[in-house]
């Protein structure tokens, strides 16, 4: 698998998400592929391990008796959907997808950059959270975000499944 390593977040957080209380980020250099930021998210939300597929189905199961979104749920987003994010803003460089919900609103970064013998892609997660809710369900999914993101990123530059 690529390497795939935690980096610092590199985004301005509060032009993001203001009040953001976790954020993280990773990185997996692309050598050089020719990507813009709307395909290396579509790479990884679209072309990820069939493992995270089910641990999304399992989610939306969970979440419905709660009253929160799913898959896509929401007013339309601006940039379309890639995946069940709604794409908020775009450049070639960068793509922010994400959504607000009542218990937490959450935020995608996917920045492409770098020379092009030596091109990155970097993925940021900026969460804010509302209540006790959201605050409980982001401790929960934070055992399988990492390893989700690194599998995500790492499928950017590898074979679509």
């Amino acid at each position: 698998m690529t390497s795939v390593r935690e980096v610092t977040p590199n985004v301005d957080a509060n032009a993001v998400l203001a009040g953001a209380q976790f954020i993280d980020a990773f990185r997996v250099e692309i050598g050089t592929a020719n990507l813009d930021a709307r395909q290396a998210c579509t790479r990884m939300v679209l072309h990820g391990p069939r493992w995270i597929d089910a641990l999304v189905r399992l989610r939306n199961v969970l979440v419905t008796p709660f009253g929160l979104k799913t898959s896509g749920e929401g007013a339309p987003a601006p940039g379309g959907l890639i995946g069940l994010f709604p794409v908020l803003s775009e450049t070639p460089e960068r793509l922010v997808a994400g959504f607000n919900d009542y218990h937490l609103d959450f935020r995608l970064v996917v920045d492409v950059n770098g020379e092009t013998t030596r091109r990155q892609v970097t993925s940021t997660t900026l969460v804010r959270t509302h209540n006790l809710l959201g605050r409980t369900y982001l401790t929960l999914i934070m055992p399988f975000h990492k390893l989700v993101v690194r599998s995500m990123l790492g499928r950017i530059v590898e074979p679509a499944r």
